[in-house]
């Protein structure tokens, strides 16, 4: 007799694998599903079985090597002024049309809070060579937004995801130090490792979770396995790849009604201008953050400076996890003038593109002139 494979995330061995395969196989690997097996203490086989048939079922949304892209393409987590009615539209725009727009929220901040009527958020990396202002300028003719505020990163803190290993957390949960800073610094790539690179950020089938998944990557890269990797190596070495991750839905149910999560929250703080390190590295510490920048964010939104996203079954949780941070950042004597919250309700995600080629190609296939969107400073990337 033939059992099916289960594809639930609670189911108890499902879950140990994605305790390991959402946020902690960093770097490239060779043979990642081997990496997870091993730091799940599970046979490779069953683990490539496991989460094959989560892929299938649609558990795990999908699964890639990531890249940090902040070192890419030149990026900002943009907030858009849109009229009500036409916001909807917009989303659908944004997520179906552009690949540039990474992360598309909808999201709500307490009525006449500060920045409260920018209700339609996205992430926006705009490949080496070409202006991520005109790009938005672009996207907000064609979405109607009446105005819109680009926040580029200017220090990162935290960068995962990993809800399995989050659940269950105490409000105040962090790691005894500080989070490490990260800064954003464009890496340029020669011809054979954006080739590499392109072929290696793609989604893998289902077909392609079995051990050594990147040998029809290489050849499809024109590579040996042996030079695919030796090049693979070489970007993780540059910084320029992230982690290799099985990502499961963040919002919407599985086919079989489970979530990984109900509730996001994008945290704002406004610190007083020198302590945007300081706080951000203690806002990072805490296990409950996902994502955590130093962005500013200007007049409309009180100049808040550190901003931070956290995951949770329910709203009051997520709320004492905030509580929790404020009381550390004072304990920290890191001194907030103001704070606010907005909720995600509608949300897709998808990798941003940034491959120059793919951007050239985006731009003819809508009519623009690729030489119109291109950079004005002279700062090599051009």
């Amino acid at each position: 007799m033939t059992f099916a494979i289960p594809a639930t995330m609670s189911d108890p061995v499902n879950a140990m694998i994605l305790a390991v395969s959402e946020d902690r196989i960093a770097g490239f690997h060779r043979d990642p599903f081997a990496v997870i097996a091993e730091k799940s203490g599970l046979p490779a086989q069953e683990v490539c079985d496991r989460i094959a048939a989560m892929l299938d079922a649609g558990t795990i949304r999908r699964v890639r090597q990531t890249l940090l892209a902040t070192n890419l393409a030149r990026g900002a987590l943009a907030a858009w002024k849109v009229p009500q009615e036409r916001l909807q539209e917009a989303f659908d725009d944004l997520f179906g049309n552009d690949p540039f727009s990474g992360h598309v929220v909808i999201r709500s901040g307490e009525p006449g809070s500060a920045g409260a009527e920018y209700r339609l958020w996205t992430t926006l990396k705009v490949p080496q060579g070409y202006s991520l202002e005109k790009h938005a300028a672009h996207l907000a003719q064609r979405i109607g937004a009446s105005t819109y505020r680009l926040m580029r990163a200017q220090a990162l803190f935290a960068l995962g995801v990993g809800h399995t290993r989050r659940r269950g957390l105490e409000p105040g949960a962090r790691s005894d130090q500080p989070a490490e800073v990260q800064y954003p610094a464009v890496t340029t790539l020669d011809a054979r490792e954006w080739r590499v690179l392109t072929e290696l950020k793609r989604e893998l089938a289902v077909a392609e979770i079995r051990p050594d998944p990147w040998r029809a990557r290489a050849e499809a890269a024109g590579e040996t396995l042996d030079g695919f990797c030796e090049v693979a190596m070489g970007l993780a070495e540059r910084g320029v790849i992230g982690r290799f991750s099985t990502f499961l839905e963040h919002v919407k149910p599985t086919a079989n009604g489970e979530r990984a999560t109900r509730y996001n929250a994008l945290f704002h703080w406004a610190v007083p201008p020198g302590q945007e390190i300081a706080a951000g590295r203690e806002v990072g510490r805490h296990h409950v953050i996902t994502h955590a920048y130093w962005r500013e964010g200007g007049p409309d939104f009180r100049n808040v400076n550190v901003m931070a996203v956290a995951h949770g079954m329910e709203k009051d949780t997520v709320l004492a996890h905030k509580a929790g941070i404020d009381a550390h950042l004072a304990e920290a004597g890191v001194e907030v003038t103001y704070t606010n919250v907005f909720w995600g309700g509608r949300s897709e995600i998808k990798p941003s593109e940034v491959a120059p080629a793919a951007y050239r190609e985006w731009c003819i296939a809508n009519g623009i002139d690729p030489e119109d969107m291109r950079e004005e400073s002279s700062n090599g990337l051009s």
